[in-house]
């Protein structure tokens, strides 16, 4: 009989006594012991155990549990007898920075503050123990939502001196998400602020404090050593292209085939595969998406289980407002092309408006993309990644997040897409102008918004849409070779009944052009010049078959004319 599917359980407890489908990933407890790493932190996208693994750790290692080894029973780690008698044998500090999203510095602190406040509640003994003095208690005392900064920074420090005294023994420390409040922090405006608060915790407790015996951190993200980790030497970083604990965060293909035959579901493995696999962690190029894996297994069909679990807001963002090239580069991934770029897997906030390859690495991290393969330049000492999206769940969200874009928009969108196909251009100047006029400075809402000068944002945004909207009809490339130079859009007919299309952008030179309609023959002039058509005909489509617009753009005003 299978087991039963269990959404969501975070408790490792609650998933083995209740005999819930569960993966054994205790191997990872003696990987990590022996190991002997001061402090590791282990980077790997939402969902992906976690916060199930630290549970675990917690559970395992801490005191609390002392003489409650019988939960791990059966599993890998019980198998090793030096293991069974590290069970319940260390004070553990277990905290999770996951529930910090706020809008401004001064509510991110409060909260952190207040989970500062929950975690020093649960050793309330310590008041009533004669191994504190006054100073020492009355600190205790005064852990809450409403102490100085001093406090707490250095209230996770304090607490390990406080442990110490009373078990004699260094102290665990397992730290949660540990970047949440740093993205929310990017995100809402307030990064400076943040990092200057996280870095002293961070310093006080992983590096200048002399009751830690081990402490581990999970993310997202491993944020630059600069940023928040400066002088911390005593850190071990794993990524996601590291080989250490390349299988104890996810699904291998093995344990993913074993569930599906526990749920009579085996013949579905392809499609399952081509959904939700091909997360890559070190060399282990199959890990499965487990959140995905356990809703499929409990509702029985394919679905965005991953994508739909939280706000992929940062991600949206990022490409929305992104640059002509990110946007290219998007509608490149679409089409199942790979990308080649230098990846710094130290993930620099400061750097995700002016760096395209900061934002790669954050979308790497953060299981969007994978790495295909990988090459050192021995010259520069840089890493070149071959990326692709990862896999079909990924895809689906993507086009998702780009048609939304245009959703509001409603009948005006989809208005000037049917006049587009129909030739119909007087149309397409009332549609055009309408979406436009709405939508320009969505495209360029960041920090440095710069519509006025750079409308390049809003149009490859516009044909990323298109891209979308019209894949099973066109194929639709932008700023690629053709003839003499690099047209802005072609529209190649997968069914050779329609006609292909290429569109020019430009915007208006007030030196060069007298009027908008002097910019739209431009594009034209430059279409015909550049002889951007000899793909089209090389491909064997007629010139009475490809049809030529030109886009000129001042401002917020738009004017197309055909050839």
């Amino acid at each position: 009989m299978s087991r039963t599917i269990g959404i969501g359980i975070q408790s490792f407890e609650k998933l083995i006594v209740e005999n819930s489908f569960y993966i054994d990933k205790t191997d990872f407890i003696k990987q990590w012991w022996e190991n002997r790493d001061d402090v590791t932190l282990i980077t790997r996208p939402r969902r992906f155990g976690k916060t199930l693994n630290m549970n675990m750790l917690e559970r395992y290692f801490s005191l609390e549990y002392a003489g409650q080894g019988e939960i791990f029973e059966g599993l890998s780690i019980w198998k090793d007898e030096k293991y069974r008698n590290l069970q319940g044998t260390w004070p553990v500090v277990f905290l999770s920075f996951a529930g910090v999203k706020a809008t401004s510095f001064n509510e991110a602190k409060k909260s952190l503050f207040y989970l500062i406040e929950k975690l020093y509640n649960r050793y309330e003994f310590l008041l009533k123990e004669d191994k504190l003095n006054e100073k020492e208690k009355n600190f205790i005392k005064n852990i809450s939502v409403n102490m100085d900064n001093y406090s707490a920074i250095f209230s996770l420090n304090t607490l390990s001196e406080f442990l110490y005294h009373y078990y004699r023994k260094k102290v665990i420390i397992l730290l949660d998400e540990y970047d949440a409040p740093l993205q929310e922090a990017w995100v809402y405006g307030y990064w400076q602020e943040m990092v200057g608060f996280v870095r002293g915790l961070f310093n006080s407790t992983f590096k200048t404090n002399p009751y830690l015996e081990r402490a581990v951190m999970t993310g997202i993200t491993r944020i630059s050593k600069g940023s928040i980790f400066s002088d911390l030497n005593n850190l071990e970083v794993v990524t996601t292209t590291s080989e250490k604990y390349e299988d104890s965060f996810g699904f291998t293909e093995e344990e993913v085939w074993a569930a599906l035959q526990e749920y009579d579901l085996y013949e579905n493995r392809k499609a399952v595969k081509d959904w939700y696999s091909d997360f890559t962690f070190g060399n282990r190029k199959d890990i499965y998406n487990p959140w995905s894996i356990i809703n499929y297994l409990d509702k029985r069909c394919f679905s965005t289980y991953w994508a739909k679990t939280s706000s992929n807001s940062l991600v949206e963002q990022l490409i929305r407002e992104g640059s002509a090239d990110i946007k290219i580069s998007m509608e490149n991934l679409l089409k199942g092309e790979h990308l080649y770029k230098e990846i710094d897997e130290q993930i620099i906030f400061d750097q995700l408006d002016a760096d395209e390859n900061a934002i790669w690495s954050l979308f790497l991290a953060s299981g969007y993309l994978k790495a295909e393969s990988y090459t050192l330049n021995e010259e520069t000492g840089a890493d070149l990644y071959e990326l692709a999206l990862t896999n079909k769940e990924v895809q689906i969200m993507f086009r998702k997040m780009i048609r939304k874009w245009f959703s509001s928009m409603g009948t005006v969108y989809n208005g000037f897409i049917r006049a587009l196909l129909q030739d119909d251009v007087k149309s397409m100047n009332a549609y055009m102008n309408r979406v436009a006029l709405a939508t320009f400075s969505y495209f360029d809402s960041g920090r440095n918004p710069s519509m006025e000068t750079q409308p390049e944002r809003f149009y490859h945004g516009f044909v990323l849409g298109m891209a979308v909207e019209l894949a099973d009809r066109y194929t639709i490339t932008s700023n690629r070779e053709s003839g003499f130079g690099r047209y802005d859009v072609m529209m190649e007919p997968k069914n050779r009944t329609d006609n292909a299309i290429i569109i020019e952008f430009k915007v208006r030179d007030s030196k060069e052009e007298a009027a908008l309609l002097d910019t739209a023959k431009a594009a034209l002039k430059q279409i015909e010049e550049q002889q951007y058509e000899v793909t089209l005909k090389n491909r064997g489509i007629p010139s009475d078959r490809i049809r030529t617009y030109g886009f000129a753009f001042e401002g917020k005003k738009v004017l197309i004319k055909s050839q």
